[in-house]
């Protein structure tokens, strides 16, 4: 192209060049030439044929490693699912646990007040059972020393005002009742 340019130039200015055929140059038609015998002996030995198998193996290779790419990634989102559903029938489980948890020591509480009541219980019982024995026994007490209390001043009174005569008097009236 640049040897026509050259040569378009110098006919503008009347200069004489080479010969043209067909406007092309000698050199231009050797170049020409050449690359039709290079583009003939390509064809010839089947080279755009190895080109085109060339690159359709290659096409082939990257849908093959695409596909495998494709598989792995869903086995990789099926993965990320199962672990995530794992995760959150954790966390319900946790929450279950932490519930029943909650309603078992609430339960313990409960049972620890009512043993705590019912032990409060039996201790006042047994106190109150303790004290009216006490008190039983006070007046027990109490009851003896005032019936021995009695019986003494019974004996002053009666060795005071009761003598044989007397004694030989209420014998007899017991004698006659009988």
């Amino acid at each position: 192209m640049a040897d026509m340019l050259t040569l378009l130039a110098a006919a503008a200015h009347g200069e004489a060049g080479e010969p043209l055929m067909l406007g092309l140059a000698p050199a231009s038609w050797v170049v020409a030439a050449s690359m039709t015998i290079l583009i003939g002996i390509a064809l010839f030995f089947k080279v755009p044929r190895m080109l085109t198998s060339g690159l359709d193996a290659s096409i082939a290779e990257i849908r093959k490693q695409l596909d495998e790419a494709r598989a792995l990634r869903a086995e990789a989102e099926a993965l990320r699912k199962e672990y995530a559903d794992k995760i959150a029938n954790a966390a319900k489980d946790a929450a279950a646990m932490l519930e029943h948890a909650r309603h078992e020591a609430e339960a313990i509480v409960a049972k620890a007040e009512v043993d705590t009541s019912a032990v409060i219980a039996r201790r006042e019982k047994m106190a109150e059972d303790k004290i009216a024995a006490a008190e039983r026994g006070a007046v027990a007490e109490l009851r003896a020393k005032a019936a021995a209390a009695a019986a003494a001043a019974a004996r002053g009174l009666i060795a005071q005002k009761h003598g044989a005569v007397a004694d030989k008097v209420l014998v007899d009236q017991a004698i006659g009742a009988i």
